[in-house]
């Protein structure tokens, strides 16, 4: 029999149904955003099941008609005038991150609806990522002065060509099965069938990795990109040719000029995003993506960790707080970016953002099984220091 969260108007809800386990994200009219409260209970329950010997499956879902649509912004921006404010919520976040891409059983994400952002970290990075026609994937952080965060400068560097930097400076939205043929889920499950996966993954009661993949398999559909999807060939060309270029102002002239040509309208609704968005996001985000292509999951999710720290401190720009009053607070969509242009963001600026903490304030990744839950926060130095 289930076990469910004494509490059904608990931010996350879980249950464990013999050998399976079952997260089911809860803020639905929230779009299950994730708050303090999200991390700390997720961190909780994975933490229990992967040393449970009982548990054998996670399976992950989201309440309502998201799945997540990311970080909880309004927390972050109550919190715009209190020094380090979301410090231990963002440090358990990466934490959270590092175990997700390292989990020791079987997860799967059955994504259904929005997923975005932090959310998608909660998803892509599973054994299993069940998407349906009703899913849109998009990363759009720069928008609003922030940087691709999460894993993602990881996950989206290693997408194929200049996919990654498109998706993370435009935010352009991918579909279900786009996010499929991207390699950023793993199956295609129309979505009135979804309820029926859950329950037969929950009958299966194990955590065989073929099982569950033939199980999810019986359910899933092949997936086929046409014409007016942005991986068709002749779009992934025009992103590869534009988004290999050095800077945001190459890329953005590039783009410019491929959107003159016949048959490109799709590059105008691209441009429109990559022109109204922070230009210090814009380059904090490319500088963060580009390293990403030669560095590793750990060093990705320290080097994030710092640029979330630096950029909600406003080491170099406010704009993280007026992109969160334009879109959220005030919901005008007028920021004021300050800087207002990119070519202001120098290459010294950004040094700021991306340089290092010592060493006891850097995110502590585990390195070894051994000591696979002690880099949590409690037992980091910011239980009593500041950065």
């Amino acid at each position: 029999m289930a076990q469910e969260s004494s509490n059904p108007e608990e931010v996350v809800l879980a249950e464990e149904i013999n050998h399976v386990r079952l997260i089911t994200l809860n803020r639905p009219r929230q779009l299950n955003v994730i708050s303090s409260r999200v991390v700390y209970l997720l961190a909780e329950h994975l933490e229990k099941w992967e040393k449970d010997n009982n548990a054998e499956l996670v399976i992950i879902k989201g309440a309502g008609r998201a799945f997540s649509a990311g970080g909880d912004l309004k927390m972050f921006y109550e919190g715009r005038t209190i020094t380090d404010s979301c410090l231990e919520v963002v440090y358990r976040m990466y934490w959270l991150c590092y175990h997700n891409h390292t989990y020791k059983k079987p997860q799967v994400a059955l994504v259904h609806g929005i997923v975005m952002g932090g959310g998608a970290s909660l998803s892509v990075p599973m054994k299993f990522s069940v998407v349906t026609e009703k899913t849109v994937f998009g990363m759009p952080e720069a928008s609003i002065g922030f940087h691709t965060d999460c894993s993602f400068s990881y996950i989206l560097s290693h997408l194929p060509g200049y996919l990654g930097e498109f998706l993370a400076l435009t935010g352009a939205r991918l579909s279900g099965k786009e996010m499929v043929a991207s390699g950023l889920a793993t199956h295609f499950v129309p979505s009135e069938k979804l309820s029926e996966l859950e329950n037969r993954l929950i009958s299966l009661n194990s955590g065989d990795q073929k099982s569950v993949k033939l199980v999810i398999e019986e359910f899933s559909a092949d997936v086929e990109t046409d014409a007016e999807s942005i991986l068709h060939e002749s779009k992934l060309s025009i992103i590869n040719k534009c988004f290999a270029k050095e800077s945001v102002e190459e890329i953005v002239e590039s783009f410019e000029a491929e959107a003159k040509e016949e048959g490109n309208g799709w590059i105008a609704t691209c441009l429109k995003g990559l022109k109204r968005s922070s230009p210090t996001g814009l380059k904090i985000t490319l500088r963060s993506v580009r390293e990403g292509r030669e560095t590793t999951l750990s060093e990705c999710l320290k080097k994030e960790f710092r640029l979330t720290m630096n950029i909600l401190r406003s080491i170099i720009s406010g704009d993280i707080y007026e992109g969160i009053r334009a879109i959220t607070i005030d919901k005008d969509n007028s920021p004021k970016w300050e800087p207002r242009v990119l070519d202001q963001v120098t290459s010294e600026k950004l040094d700021l953002v991306f340089q290092p903490f010592k060493e006891e304030f850097e995110l502590q990744v585990p390195e070894q099984d051994a000591s696979r839950w002690t880099g949590k926060f409690e037992n980091s130095v910011y239980q009593s220091h500041k950065a």
